[in-house]
């Protein structure tokens, strides 16, 4: 199977599917510690159980600091995408690649019956796919060398 066919599903279980999130009203610079502490570049914004948008590293560069405002006195409800550009567990990582390029994201959540299942990068991607590349070369050199 190509590494492009292979499900969301798939590579959120290699990953894991912990979520980090913040309310829309949480400040803007909490937001940043809290991706700084974490070392992620996206929160998922959370109403409840409903996915109300996503803010990134970039929102912050693009909409907080070149525009002059405060990122303690900004809500992230001001700055987030919204509404996020979602991904199921059924899409393919070729599809979320289509998705990332088209759309000059980064990010994706993925939804699954109405709620959150995870979030997954484009690094996340890419490492899929060496991943699975590496694996596919070591089989086939045991297949030549008759291992």
């Amino acid at each position: 199977m190509s590494e492009l066919a292979t499900k969301v599903n798939a590579v959120l279980k290699r990953k894991g599917r912990l979520i980090w999130s913040v309310r829309p009203d949480t400040s803007v610079y909490r937001c940043m510690e809290i991706m700084a502490e974490k070392e992620i570049g996206a929160l998922l914004v959370m109403e409840e159980d409903h996915l109300a948008g996503l803010i990134t590293e970039r929102d912050y560069a693009r909409k907080v600091i070149l525009q002059g405002r405060s990122s303690k006195e900004t809500a992230v409800s001001e700055i987030m995408a919204s509404p996020a550009l979602c991904v199921s567990p059924e899409h393919t990582v070729g599809d979320c690649m289509l998705v990332m390029t088209k759309n000059r994201i980064r990010h994706l959540p993925v939804m699954e019956d109405g709620k959150a299942a995870g979030i997954i990068s484009i690094g996340d991607l890419v490492n899929w796919i060496i991943t699975e590349q590496e694996e596919t070369i070591r089989h086939l050199e045991a297949y030549i060398c008759g291992r």
